[in-house]
């Protein structure tokens, strides 16, 4: 009877231990599939959530800050059970901002607690080798910096360029925490980053990877191999450059010039004469008559012959703005092309009115570069033109006047344009991914053009300036201010074989007078 009772209450134990675990809440895998996709997220409230015994995850939060995880993934092994408890493999691939992905394999150990089956967490669980109290580190060895070149190879990132050339180049400054916060927790505060110009844009590309040694409470876990950086390589030409600085230096005034190769849209020369502001890139400036080129596309793709007769009078009236030409000239009766020759406003603005209107203007205009997005790989300000509201603004905007701003780069990519029949987005960095679209010219435009802007070196506005024959080119005197009598800058584009360039003069008056002297200067240097 005794033998017969132990039997009885052993039965009973062993049912109601069946019973316990018949009735446990979900299984070890569910746990930790629902653990490791919160891991995925950093999501360390619902990875307590899971846990056998609550507390803080802040082992995950170092992880990610200090070595710099930009993102988990998890991948779960197949769960084994003994006696209540069991484990679960899991693969974690971490990738490291600056760094790659790291690897590598553990285990989450489960247990029953509260009839569901929990994580029974331990450091080891983010870690086999980490203990109670250890953190991560990274432990960084950088290559060399990487060098910035002009087009053929010479180091442009060194003390011995000039100054328009660090204007591009930019240099090196110590690190921020707000850089580090940005640049990846391989970067240490103090350590040597690009700041302004092509240094900054370029910081990971010439920086390369650092060989980086992942550690915790001393030891290294692993070791990920860097790479060199890679040379940023502009298209800068140095004779064409040096060609330039020699037209401006001795300027009194702030002085600008772009030079641009017209088949490739790749930025030759980019200088100014007076440091800080990078007017070259970067100035707004009214374009003035130069922009009668592009009112002249419009034109001519509208049907007008450079041989069309037209009137240049002293005064014309359009939408009740009163407009005079320079120094009030009038030529009476000329043809269109000498009309664009002596820089008549008073012919242009009527025609733009009948052949144009605000539409076709703007359109023409946005074919070479205008309201079009720029990439250089440094900063530069796009050329900008509103969509006229009335006929006197539509007035003034043919001769580049109302609201319309352009710097030297914007007014060089037009003489580029013209030059070869297409409008390409300049650019300073071959192979940077452009944001604009290349963009032809109007069928027959081109060669009509080229005429037209030869005679204004060879019979117009800049036929005193010097310029070497074979010069094509567009003065532009530009008021700005307020007042009955205005200040100008002086502009002159065109180009000369495989070289456009602009160039302005701020405050320096008349384009014939003042900017195209300059730009002889610098064809005669190349």
């Amino acid at each position: 009877m005794i033998i017969s009772g132990i039997t009885v209450l052993a039965a009973g134990a062993a049912g109601g231990g069946a019973y316990w675990l018949l009735h446990t809440r979900g299984s070890p895998a569910e746990t930790a599939q629902r653990f490791a996709a919160a891991w995925e997220r950093g999501d360390t409230a619902a990875m307590t959530a899971q846990l056998a015994t609550p507390q803080p995850l802040t082992a995950y939060e170092q992880m990610r800050t200090g070595l710099g995880v930009e993102s988990a993934k998890v991948e779960l092994g197949r769960a084994t059970e003994t006696d209540g408890r069991a484990s679960v493999p899991y693969t974690a691939t971490l990738t490291l901002k600056n760094l790659g992905e790291w690897t590598y394999q553990g285990d989450l150990d489960l247990a029953v607690a509260d009839r569901a089956w929990k994580v029974a967490w331990t450091p080891a669980a983010l870690h086999p080798s980490l203990a109670q109290g250890t953190t991560f580190q990274l432990k960084t060895r950088w290559p060399e910096r990487a060098e910035i070149t002009d087009a053929e190879g010479d180091r442009i990132d060194t003390d011995a360029v000039g100054g328009s050339v660090q204007q591009l180049v930019g240099y090196l400054d110590k690190a921020t925490k707000k850089d580090v916060a940005r640049l990846g927790s391989a970067y240490r505060p103090g350590q040597a980053i690009g700041r302004g110009g092509l240094q900054e844009t370029f910081q990971e590309q010439l920086a390369g990877t650092p060989t980086t040694e992942i550690q915790a409470g001393g030891k290294t876990l692993h070791t990920i191999k860097g790479a060199p950086g890679e040379p940023v390589r502009t298209t800068l030409d140095p004779k064409v450059q040096a060609a330039a600085v020699a037209a401006v230096k001795d300027v009194a005034k702030p002085t600008s010039l772009v030079a641009v190769e017209p088949a490739s849209g790749e930025i030759l020369a980019v200088v100014n004469n007076r440091g800080g502001f990078n007017r070259a890139l970067d100035g707004r400036y009214a374009p003035g008559s130069t922009f009668k080129a592009v009112t002249a596309i419009g034109l001519l793709a509208d049907g007008m012959s450079p041989r069309d007769t037209v009137t240049c009078p002293q005064y014309a009236t359009v939408g009740g703005l009163r407009i005079r030409n320079s120094e009030k000239a009038e030529f009476g009766s000329l043809s269109f092309l000498d009309s664009f020759a002596h820089s008549c406003n008073t012919t242009f603005a009527p025609l733009a009115q009948q052949h144009l209107g605000a539409a076709k203007l703007l359109e023409t205009a946005e074919q070479v570069g205008f309201n079009q997005p720029l990439a250089i790989g440094v900063p530069a300000t796009k050329a900008s033109m509103p969509r006229a509201t009335s006929d006197a603004e539509l007035a003034a905007e043919s001769f580049g006047q109302a609201k319309i701003t352009a710097s030297p780069l914007s007014m060089a990519a037009v003489a580029a344009a013209i030059a070869d029949g297409t409008w390409r987005p300049p650019t300073l960095v071959p192979g940077l991914k452009q944001k604009a679209a290349e963009q032809p010219l109007p069928d027959g435009v081109k060669e009509d053009l080229h005429a037209m802007m030869a005679a204004v070196v060879t019979k117009g506005t800049a036929k005193a300036a010097g310029l070497p024959a074979g010069t094509h080119g567009k003065t532009g005197t530009a008021e700005y201010g307020s007042g009955e009598k205005l200040d100008s800058h002086a502009w002159f584009m065109g180009f000369k074989g495989d070289v456009a360039f602009a160039v302005v003069v701020e405050g320096g008056g008349g384009g014939g007078k003042v900017a195209a002297p300059i730009a002889a200067d610098f064809l005669r240097a190349l």
